[in-house]
């Protein structure tokens, strides 16, 4: 992984040597130090600052959360950013022109990529602010991106109707992209699980695809175990689900299908490596669901569900469109334990397996960043 700064000069980052918060506050106080000295060129630079990730998803979201944290705590311009593609999926890169691989002749492609950087307009990219409150547990691993907080007010727009435990835990985050429950995320665990075991079998978009084409299959989102009350399969049996839409304040109780086992909650309009599961619809039915055209700037979420693997793959070939459920300006999710004992969750693709059980719930809230980063269009 690696951060490329393109402007009047051009300095590379490695990320496994230096994390992105230090690049970020080195390189800008450095920069701004120049320019109260009266260096022009500092301050030039300072101004037409713009950065390039290359790496996947995961990679960009690490950089575009650490220049959101220069944002809070200085209130300064936040630096645009584009995308050299060198992951999975993709998806912001697709999103916003870069593409969905790198080519392989990298040399020439580097240089027409930053000849993009310097010169091509920019867009803006909403961000969502994720809170979990649940029972304190012991050993959960979550992914990097939720970090655990001290303290946090529940009276904060939470509205938690239900008793909750008296040891509880609190965490934060910020997605970009999508944040899902069910089956999906629970084969890009055990995806995930198995790269982290033997790193070898995964050396690749190719090889990483197929490996995610088998754990759909042996995971029982295609081929559910046959038993008694094949609906508890369901996610209505442990999640509630509840928005704001944009001119209501209030929160209101979605149902969800019987026969979603997968909800997703999606900013961009590129999921699962290039897929639109929301689709295109019309204005009459947008019209008469009363939804908006879904952009990743608008301030809302577009809810929706799939169902077993086999509607899943029609949605992600974009054969069918996948269950419309909500358009949301803020969420708040309720997983609560029964026959089930754990959930899987993922973040931007990075997934979770999430402990639940009947005495106390786990609570999530997602609600926009107030300020929105800026991403370069590469088209």
């Amino acid at each position: 992984m690696s951060l490329t700064i393109s402007c009047m000069l051009t300095q590379v980052f490695d990320l496994s040597e230096t994390s992105p918060s230090h690049f970020v506050q080195y390189a800008l106080t450095c920069l701004e130090n120049l320019a109260s000295l009266g260096d022009d060129y500092a301050k030039t630079i300072r101004e037409k600052l713009r950065i390039m990730v290359a790496g996947g998803d995961g990679t960009v979201g690490w950089i575009l959360g650490s220049l959101g944290e220069l944002f809070v705590q200085k209130r300064e311009p936040v630096p645009p950013t584009g995308i050299i593609p060198l992951g999975t999926g993709n998806d912001l890169s697709r999103s916003f022109g870069w593409g969905g691989s790198f080519p392989f002749a990298w040399k020439s492609a580097v240089k027409q990529s930053l000849l993009k950087a310097i010169s091509n307009p920019v867009q803006n990219l909403d961000s969502w602010h994720i809170t979990i409150i649940m029972q304190e547990t012991q050993g959960l691993q979550l992914p990097y991106c939720l970090k655990s907080v001290g303290e946090y007010d529940l009276n904060e727009d939470l509205d938690i109707q239900r008793e909750l435990p008296e040891r509880i835990s609190c965490f934060e985050g910020v997605f970009y992209n999508y944040l899902s429950i069910g089956m999906d995320a629970q084969v890009a665990y055990g995806f995930h699980h198995l790269r982290n075991t033997r790193p070898y079998l995964a050396q690749g978009p190719i090889s990483n695809k197929l490996i995610y084409g088998g754990y759909s299959c042996t995971q029982g989102w295609f081929f559910t175990p046959c038993v008694k009350t094949p609906n508890l399969r369901g996610l209505k049996n442990i999640l509630s689900l509840y928005i704001k839409k944009v001119s209501n304040k209030e929160w209101e109780k979605i149902p969800i299908p019987a026969s979603v086992r997968s909800l997703v909650l999606l900013n961009l309009d590129s999921y699962g490596s290039g897929s639109h599961p929301w689709g295109h619809p019309t204005p009459e039915y947008l019209d008469q669901r009363r939804f908006y055209e879904a952009r990743a700037d608008d301030g809302l979420l577009e809810i929706f569900g799939m169902k077993q693997g086999w509607h899943a793959s029609m949605v992600m070939v974009e054969i069918i469109s996948a269950v419309h459920i909500a358009q949301a300006a803020a969420v708040k999710l309720e997983l609560r334990g029964g026959d089930w004992n754990r959930a899987y969750l993922q973040t931007d693709g990075e997934p979770w397996k999430h402990p639940l059980n009947r005495e106390h719930s786990t609570f999530l809230k997602i609600k926009r960043v107030p300020f929105q980063s800026r991403m370069i269009n590469g088209k």
